[in-house]
Protein backbone atom coordinates (compact mmCIF):
# COMPACT_ATOMS: atom_id res chain seq x y z
CA UNK A 1 0.00 0.00 0.00
CA UNK A 2 1.36 3.25 -0.94
CA UNK A 3 1.76 6.35 1.37
CA UNK A 4 1.41 9.53 -0.08
CA UNK A 5 2.32 13.12 2.13
CA UNK A 6 0.12 16.10 1.45
CA UNK A 7 1.93 19.51 2.07
CA UNK A 8 0.11 22.62 2.05
CA UNK A 9 -1.14 25.41 4.47
CA UNK A 10 -4.77 25.36 3.31
CA UNK A 11 -6.78 23.21 5.77
CA UNK A 12 -9.28 22.90 2.40
CA UNK A 13 -6.80 21.59 0.31
CA UNK A 14 -5.41 19.09 2.77
CA UNK A 15 -8.76 17.61 3.72
CA UNK A 16 -9.68 17.44 -0.23
CA UNK A 17 -6.59 15.75 -1.33
CA UNK A 18 -7.07 13.54 2.01
CA UNK A 19 -10.63 12.64 0.87
CA UNK A 20 -9.89 11.70 -2.66
CA UNK A 21 -6.36 9.80 -1.84
CA UNK A 22 -8.13 7.74 1.04
CA UNK A 23 -11.32 6.70 -0.69
CA UNK A 24 -8.80 5.88 -3.43
CA UNK A 25 -6.92 3.15 -1.01
CA UNK A 26 -3.92 5.50 -0.09
CA UNK A 27 -2.00 5.92 3.11
CA UNK A 28 -2.40 9.85 3.69
CA UNK A 29 0.07 11.64 5.72
CA UNK A 30 -0.92 15.43 5.81
CA UNK A 31 1.65 18.29 6.77
CA UNK A 32 0.80 22.40 7.38
CA UNK A 33 4.10 23.11 5.91
CA UNK A 34 7.67 22.07 4.81
CA UNK A 35 9.00 21.74 8.47
CA UNK A 36 6.27 19.45 9.16
CA UNK A 37 6.73 17.67 6.17
CA UNK A 38 10.42 17.11 6.82
CA UNK A 39 9.68 15.89 10.21
CA UNK A 40 6.88 12.98 8.34
CA UNK A 41 9.18 12.14 6.48
CA UNK A 42 11.96 11.37 9.00
CA UNK A 43 8.79 9.48 11.28
CA UNK A 44 7.17 7.65 8.48
CA UNK A 45 7.38 5.86 5.17
CA UNK A 46 6.62 8.34 1.73
CA UNK A 47 5.93 7.19 -1.09
CA UNK A 48 5.02 10.35 -3.19
CA UNK A 49 4.97 13.66 -2.07
CA UNK A 50 2.59 16.37 -2.98
CA UNK A 51 3.88 20.11 -2.13
CA UNK A 52 2.23 23.35 -2.56
CA UNK A 53 4.57 25.47 -3.78
CA UNK A 54 3.68 29.19 -1.38
CA UNK A 55 3.79 28.33 2.77
CA UNK A 56 5.12 29.49 5.61
CA UNK A 57 8.33 28.37 7.41
CA UNK A 58 9.59 26.56 4.44
CA UNK A 59 8.33 26.92 1.09
CA UNK A 60 8.14 24.29 -1.46
CA UNK A 61 11.05 24.76 -3.79
CA UNK A 62 12.99 24.96 -0.84
CA UNK A 63 10.93 22.24 0.93
CA UNK A 64 11.90 19.88 -3.31
CA UNK A 65 15.70 20.63 -2.70
CA UNK A 66 15.62 18.65 0.34
CA UNK A 67 13.79 16.20 -0.27
CA UNK A 68 15.96 15.41 -3.36
CA UNK A 69 18.44 15.55 -0.91
CA UNK A 70 17.86 13.13 1.28
CA UNK A 71 15.18 10.82 -0.18
CA UNK A 72 13.92 9.13 -3.42
CA UNK A 73 10.47 9.84 -3.74
CA UNK A 74 8.32 11.72 -6.81
CA UNK A 75 7.24 14.95 -6.07
CA UNK A 76 4.21 16.40 -7.29
CA UNK A 77 4.05 20.32 -7.35
CA UNK A 78 0.57 22.00 -6.30
CA UNK A 79 0.25 25.36 -6.69
CA UNK A 80 -1.85 28.72 -7.89
CA UNK A 81 0.84 29.71 -9.93
CA UNK A 82 1.10 28.97 -14.06
CA UNK A 83 3.83 30.76 -15.02
CA UNK A 84 6.21 28.93 -17.23
CA UNK A 85 8.92 30.67 -14.99
CA UNK A 86 7.01 29.21 -11.68
CA UNK A 87 7.00 25.43 -13.36
CA UNK A 88 10.97 25.82 -14.99
CA UNK A 89 12.29 27.06 -11.27
CA UNK A 90 10.04 23.67 -9.92
CA UNK A 91 11.67 21.41 -11.85
CA UNK A 92 14.61 22.60 -11.51
CA UNK A 93 14.43 21.90 -8.13
CA UNK A 94 13.77 18.41 -7.92
CA UNK A 95 9.80 18.08 -8.61
CA UNK A 96 8.59 15.43 -11.17
CA UNK A 97 5.37 17.04 -11.75
CA UNK A 98 3.34 20.12 -11.93
CA UNK A 99 -0.69 20.71 -11.39
CA UNK A 100 -2.42 23.86 -10.95
CA UNK A 101 -4.91 24.93 -9.04
CA UNK A 102 -7.76 24.95 -9.39
CA UNK A 103 -7.32 20.97 -10.28
CA UNK A 104 -9.45 18.02 -10.93
CA UNK A 105 -9.02 15.61 -7.80
CA UNK A 106 -9.44 12.90 -10.74
CA UNK A 107 -6.38 14.23 -12.43
CA UNK A 108 -4.23 14.72 -9.79
CA UNK A 109 -5.00 10.85 -9.30
CA UNK A 110 -3.85 9.82 -12.74
CA UNK A 111 -0.68 11.61 -12.22
CA UNK A 112 -0.23 9.74 -9.07
CA UNK A 113 -0.57 6.68 -10.58
CA UNK A 114 1.59 7.46 -13.40
CA UNK A 115 4.89 8.67 -11.05
CA UNK A 116 4.53 5.84 -8.90
CA UNK A 117 4.53 3.19 -12.20
CA UNK A 118 7.52 5.00 -13.31
CA UNK A 119 9.32 5.14 -9.64
CA UNK A 120 8.82 1.44 -9.31
CA UNK A 121 9.96 0.71 -13.14
CA UNK A 122 13.13 3.36 -12.30
CA UNK A 123 14.57 1.26 -9.04
CA UNK A 124 14.71 -2.02 -10.99
CA UNK A 125 18.45 -1.38 -12.03
CA UNK A 126 17.99 -4.42 -14.55
CA UNK A 127 15.25 -6.09 -16.59
CA UNK A 128 16.19 -9.28 -18.03
CA UNK A 129 14.94 -11.00 -21.11
CA UNK A 130 16.28 -13.70 -21.41
CA UNK A 131 20.05 -12.89 -23.07
CA UNK A 132 19.21 -9.38 -23.60
CA UNK A 133 19.47 -7.41 -20.28
CA UNK A 134 18.38 -3.51 -20.37
CA UNK A 135 20.54 -1.74 -17.69
CA UNK A 136 18.85 0.97 -16.28
CA UNK A 137 21.67 2.08 -14.25
CA UNK A 138 24.18 2.60 -17.11
CA UNK A 139 21.41 3.27 -19.73
CA UNK A 140 22.54 0.59 -21.89
CA UNK A 141 20.83 -2.71 -23.53
CA UNK A 142 22.99 -6.06 -23.69
CA UNK A 143 22.99 -9.09 -25.53
CA UNK A 144 25.26 -11.44 -25.38
CA UNK A 145 28.81 -9.28 -25.88
CA UNK A 146 27.02 -6.67 -27.77
CA UNK A 147 26.33 -3.46 -26.30
CA UNK A 148 23.59 -1.68 -27.90
CA UNK A 149 23.60 2.63 -26.49
CA UNK A 150 19.41 4.07 -27.68
CA UNK A 151 19.14 7.05 -27.54
CA UNK A 152 17.06 8.64 -24.37
CA UNK A 153 13.28 7.94 -25.04
CA UNK A 154 13.86 4.82 -27.08
CA UNK A 155 15.50 3.92 -23.74
CA UNK A 156 12.78 4.38 -21.64
CA UNK A 157 10.05 3.46 -23.83
CA UNK A 158 12.11 -0.22 -24.22
CA UNK A 159 11.99 -0.45 -20.18
CA UNK A 160 8.66 1.01 -19.37
CA UNK A 161 7.24 -2.09 -22.12
CA UNK A 162 9.72 -4.52 -20.55
CA UNK A 163 9.05 -4.16 -17.15
CA UNK A 164 5.63 -5.32 -17.64
CA UNK A 165 5.71 -8.36 -20.20
CA UNK A 166 2.29 -8.54 -21.58
CA UNK A 167 0.80 -5.72 -20.52
CA UNK A 168 -1.43 -3.60 -23.16
CA UNK A 169 -0.24 0.09 -22.54
CA UNK A 170 -2.50 2.66 -24.68
CA UNK A 171 -0.65 5.29 -26.28
CA UNK A 172 -2.28 7.39 -24.17
CA UNK A 173 -0.73 5.98 -21.28
CA UNK A 174 2.64 5.26 -22.83
CA UNK A 175 2.82 9.46 -23.67
CA UNK A 176 2.00 9.99 -19.83
CA UNK A 177 5.01 8.02 -18.43
CA UNK A 178 7.57 8.32 -20.63
CA UNK A 179 7.13 12.18 -22.43
CA UNK A 180 4.73 13.60 -19.13
CA UNK A 181 1.54 15.18 -19.02
CA UNK A 182 2.74 18.64 -20.24
CA UNK A 183 4.07 16.83 -23.99
CA UNK A 184 2.28 18.62 -26.40
CA UNK A 185 2.96 16.33 -29.52
CA UNK A 186 0.44 13.29 -30.62
CA UNK A 187 0.46 9.76 -30.48
CA UNK A 188 1.97 9.04 -33.68
CA UNK A 189 4.92 10.05 -31.82
CA UNK A 190 4.87 6.33 -29.48
CA UNK A 191 4.43 4.75 -33.19
CA UNK A 192 7.49 6.62 -34.67
CA UNK A 193 9.54 5.13 -31.42
CA UNK A 194 8.00 1.79 -31.42
CA UNK A 195 8.74 1.51 -35.17
CA UNK A 196 12.92 2.42 -34.68
CA UNK A 197 12.57 -0.13 -31.64
CA UNK A 198 11.39 -3.12 -33.58
CA UNK A 199 14.09 -1.80 -36.32
CA UNK A 200 16.79 -2.19 -33.65
CA UNK A 201 15.69 -5.53 -32.11
CA UNK A 202 14.21 -7.68 -34.77
CA UNK A 203 17.24 -8.71 -36.90
CA UNK A 204 19.44 -8.92 -33.73
CA UNK A 205 17.38 -11.21 -30.88
CA UNK A 206 14.30 -13.07 -30.69
CA UNK A 207 14.48 -12.87 -26.78
CA UNK A 208 10.95 -10.65 -27.60
CA UNK A 209 8.87 -9.08 -29.28
CA UNK A 210 6.42 -5.89 -29.59
CA UNK A 211 3.54 -6.58 -30.14
CA UNK A 212 0.44 -4.07 -31.55
CA UNK A 213 -2.65 -4.42 -30.20
CA UNK A 214 -4.96 -2.89 -32.39
CA UNK A 215 -6.98 0.05 -31.44
CA UNK A 216 -5.35 -0.05 -27.95
CA UNK A 217 -1.55 0.29 -27.69
CA UNK A 218 1.47 -1.80 -27.23
CA UNK A 219 2.88 -4.38 -25.49
CA UNK A 220 6.21 -6.49 -25.02
CA UNK A 221 5.76 -10.50 -25.36
CA UNK A 222 8.99 -12.28 -24.08
CA UNK A 223 9.00 -15.44 -26.39
CA UNK A 224 9.73 -18.80 -24.80
CA UNK A 225 13.01 -20.66 -25.70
Amino acid sequence: MYHIMIVDDDEHIRELVYFHLNHSGYVVQRAIDGLDAMRILKEEKVHLAIVDLMMPRLNGYELCEKIRLEYDIPIILLTAKDQLVDKEEGFKRGADDYLVKPFEPKELLFRIKALLRRFQMINVEQIRLHQTVIDRKSYEVRRLDQTIILPFKEFELFSQLASHPNRVFTRQELIQLIWGADFEGDERTVDVHIKRLRERFNKVTDDFIIQTVRGVGYKLEVMEH
